[in-house]
Order: C-alpha cells, then structure tokens, then sequence
C-alpha cells in the first residue's frame, strides 16, 4: 500500500508554531544553570522578574504580565512564600484582591539575577542589533496572537 505524501504545510519543520515552541525549550535550558545557582525555577524567575520591576502587584496583574491563569500562577506564588521570596496578603482596600510583595531576601536575589540576562545574551551570540530586532518581531507576533485568542474568546 501507498502511504500519501505530506503536504508541506503538514509537515512539522514548516510550523512556526513549533519552531517558537522549541526555541522556548532552548532558551530555557540555557537560563537552567544559571538559575540553578539563584534557586529558581524559569518560571519562578519570571515572577521574580516582574515583582522587581513592579515591586507589588495583584495576582490577577502578575498572571496577565505572564500570560498564566491562577490556576498555574498559585502553586508558583505558594513555593515562592515557601522560600521566604514574596508575602502574598489580602488588600485592605479589596479583600478579593491578593497582593504580591517581595520580602528583603526577595529583594536581596535582584543582585544575584542581574548577570543572568547578559550571560543569556552571550550565549546566543546575537548581535545586540539582531537581539533587538528579533525582540520587537516577537513581541508584535505576541500580540497579534494573543489579539486572535481574544477575538476567538468572544465569538
């Protein structure tokens, strides 16, 4: 019996989809050593991240800065307290919002982290006009995707 030939756009290394999926893998592998030393996780550096940035924010703000559900983001944030990184509190003002603050070992771990973009950076041997060129397309394609899950949402 004949199997059928695959069409191109069937075939796996014509997917960009999963070829942004496979970069994600790598990228992350390559933080792996490094945060292995600060005690993170990719994903807890992620809310790390933000947190420094932002220094408090609700959950709801910190799972839409990820692009993660609370489903996905509680678990995170419970490991996180138990390391002694982040409070998570009540708000006086809402009690149905949950704050999200650093504690000053949280704080403490920014200067630990700070090398870790740059040694990332080498270890793609991007140009830092091709890092930034490649920055702006992913963050366009980001949103027209996200955009396409909204609109898709909706209908």
């Amino acid at each position: 019996m004949n199997k059928p030939t695959t069409s191109p756009e069937l075939m796996l290394d014509n997917q960009l989809c999963f070829t942004i999926y496979a970069c994600s893998r790598e990228f992350t592998k390559l933080y792996q050593p490094h945060l292995d030393k600060i005690g993170l996780t990719y994903s807890q550096y992620l809310v790390m991240m933000v947190l420094w940035e932002r220094q408090e924010c609700t959950v709801k703000e910190l799972g839409e800065a990820l692009f993660l559900d609370s489903g996905t983001l509680t678990p995170l944030l419970k490991r996180l307290q138990a390391a002694g990184l982040i409070v998570r509190e009540r708000s006086l003002q809402d009690e149905r919002k949950v704050l999200i603050s650093l504690t000053e070992k949280g704080w403490a771990l920014r200067s630990e982290a700070a090398c870790i973009p740059a040694k990332l950076a080498e270890g793609t041997e991007l140009s830092p006009d091709e890092f930034i060129r490649l920055l702006g397309e992913f963050k366009e394609l980001l949103a027209r995707v996200h955009q396409a899950n909204v609109n898709s949402a909706s209908k």
